[in-house]
């Protein structure tokens, strides 16, 4: 991910809310160098997906980091993942999931975590991650118990 594309990226993230927490384009760029992957998909279109994941010591306020942090520590934490509704069962999800298992290989890390929202329900989310191989390793509420989420990981 470059900075050039920040603004399509974020006008795809803060349209995928409240899958993910909107950030608008200065969110994205604050977020971006704290980020040990963030990656980008394209076809003939433009940005069809994205992902950006956050590495072990990171100074990151996110309740669910701090959660792997603690309960899964020594994991690639995938802050967010995004793929536009035209290119969902394309494979370009898996292609960045693939894509954040190799730099976690790099940066000998052994597993890649990441969280769902089960309410409010991102059931197709839920889905994809089973697919992929992630298991279930916790759950809490967020947000100030606005939202809750099934905490997953994956052996890579």
């Amino acid at each position: 991910m470059r900075e050039s594309d920040l603004e399509a990226v974020a006008a795809m993230n803060d349209a995928a809310a409240p899958a993910v927490n909107v950030l608008g384009t200065d969110g994205l760029a604050e977020h971006l160098p704290r980020c040990s992957a963030a990656l980008v998909a394209h076809d003939a279109s433009g940005i069809i997906g994205f992902l950006m994941a956050v590495s072990p010591g990171s100074e990151y306020a996110s309740e669910n980091y701090r959660w792997f942090s603690t309960n899964v520590p020594g994991s690639l934490y995938v802050d967010r993942i995004v793929v536009t509704p035209s290119a969902k069962a394309r494979g370009v999800g898996r292609a960045l999931y693939a894509a954040a298992s190799e730099q976690a290989r790099v940066l000998g890390l052994s597993r890649i975590t990441a969280e769902v929202n089960l309410d409010p329900p991102n059931p197709g989310s839920s889905a994809f991650h089973a697919r992929l191989g992630f298991t279930r390793v916790g759950e809490q509420v967020t947000k100030g118990g606005s939202v809750r989420v099934e905490l997953l990981a994956l052996t890579v």
